[in-house]
């Protein structure tokens, strides 16, 4: 062997490489673990529980085949909860929320009941999505079904609300005082985004895990799993570089159908009245938060926002 073969085969037994068929993340990796879970419940809802065996999980293992992706569902005290980790922002989340409760309730209740004249009782549904990417959002907010309307109406037939929650370090704190387990996984995840910028992807996630364990953060579990999370870890942060190119392309092409636009119409646009009408364009595709917008159009914030409303 020569001595550059050598040295390749040595590093590909070193670094990890990402499987493109992982269906998990290291979010719902740590939380399927029951303990974990319920410490996680227990933050969000201010509560005692302490009996994990109490919990039932139900998150549908083929719904990502059918692009109804959700991390964790789980049943407890009768109530449904969908629980979804997201790096990027997705303004479909309600939507997305909607077809898996349907598939959920679909699964627990028995179609012939449904024709007898007994009501057949449902777990209550809740919805939460817990946000780690670099876009900066609140701590906490909500997110309806009825956004995505055509028609805005102050009592809709159909609403879903989804709650999601900043779990980037440095954000909750107090959520994040009750559930050590997240309180750590950000630090891991604030750890891997900061080498990240200092050295290639697979040498940041390497580096962040050997940190973690030696400062004794989710130690155990990466001890345990070292090899697994750090493929997922690289392949998360790989999709979401790809979300991100997917969507400045989405941006090139709006830019484009907006100049199309003006000059059949035979509008002759100024540069604001331009950025203007593509923001309109890129707001109306429910693809991008009102920041991105604004620094993609380089429109004043406030500009966008009252565009929004």
């Amino acid at each position: 062997m020569t001595g550059k073969a050598h040295e390749a085969n040595e590093t590909t037994k070193r670094t990890p490489v990402a499987n493109r068929k992982f269906k998990d993340t290291v979010f719902r990796m740590l939380f399927s673990d029951k303990e974990a879970l319920l410490s996680l419940y227990n933050a969000i809802n201010n509560s005692h529980y302490t009996d994990s065996g109490a919990l039932e999980i139900v998150t549908l293992e083929n719904a990502i085949y059918m692009g109804m992706k959700n991390d964790l569902a789980f049943i407890l005290d009768m109530n449904l909860y969908l629980y979804e980790h997201q790096s990027t922002m997705n303004p479909n989340i309600p939507l997305r929320d909607l077809f898996y409760i349907a598939a959920e309730y679909q699964k627990l209740v028995d179609k012939k009941s449904l024709y007898s004249s007994a009501l057949q009782k449902i777990p209550n549904p809740h919805f939460i999505v817990f946000y780690n990417g670099s876009t900066p959002i609140d701590d906490c907010y909500t997110s309806r079904l009825s956004d995505a309307f055509y028609h805005v109406t102050d009592n809709p037939s159909l609403e879903l609300i989804v709650t999601t929650f900043n779990v980037n370090a440095g954000h909750n704190t107090e959520l994040m005082s009750h559930c050590q387990i997240l309180k750590e996984y950000s630090i891991y995840v604030a750890k891997v985004r900061s080498f990240t910028e200092q050295m290639p992807l697979d040498d940041a996630v390497q580096k962040a895990v050997t940190e973690c364990i030696q400062e004794n953060i989710l130690a155990d579990f990466l001890r345990k799993n070292q090899a697994e999370v750090i493929a997922m870890s690289i392949f998360e942060y790989d999709k979401v570089e790809e979300e991100k190119k997917l969507r400045k392309a989405e941006f090139d092409a709006g830019v484009e159908q907006g100049l199309k636009q003006g000059v059949e119409q035979g509008v002759t646009l100024g540069q604001k009245q331009a950025s203007t009408d593509t923001a309109l364009r890129l707001l109306k595709t429910g693809k991008f938060d009102t920041k991105e917008i604004a620094e993609l159009c380089n429109l004043p914030l406030e500009d966008v926002t009252a565009l929004m409303k």
